[in-house]
């Protein structure tokens, strides 16, 4: 399986981006999906996660309100919705196929990663 995030890119603090996870090679559409963030000089922290039918979903407490995770249920494709944004938000998002239907808020949870997509928020 591979996963690939994209729609990353330069935003002025206060905008919106949506990013963009495809799967390939096997289907993911039963498996739970999480967004990560990595800023520089930081670990890899669990943003946003969805189950595999979109209808349970996580945020941690400094997006909500803010992103919205969503899925076409029977589709490869994840999305997240990110308003609002602030320079704080700026880092590399990575898409990744947790283990089970559900998700998990631990990286050990997630079996496929894609590669990352850039997001820079500028002031």
């Amino acid at each position: 399986v591979q996963l690939q995030a994209f729609g990353g890119g330069l935003v002025q603090a206060g905008g919106s981006l949506k990013l963009s996870c495809a799967a390939s090679g096997r289907t993911t559409s039963n498996n739970g999906v999480g967004w990560f963030r990595q800023a520089p000089g930081k670990e890899r922290e669990l943003v946003a996660a969805i189950n595999w039918s979109g209808d349970i979903t996580y945020y941690a407490n400094y997006v909500k309100g803010r992103f919205t995770c969503s899925r076409v249920k029977g589709k490869n494709m994840v999305y997240l919705q990110m308003s609002s944004l602030q320079t704080e938000d700026t880092a590399v998002y990575y898409c990744a196929a947790s283990r089970t239907a559900t998700y998990s808020r631990s990286t050990e949870g997630y079996i496929y990663w894609g590669q990352g997509t850039l997001v820079t928020v500028s002031s």
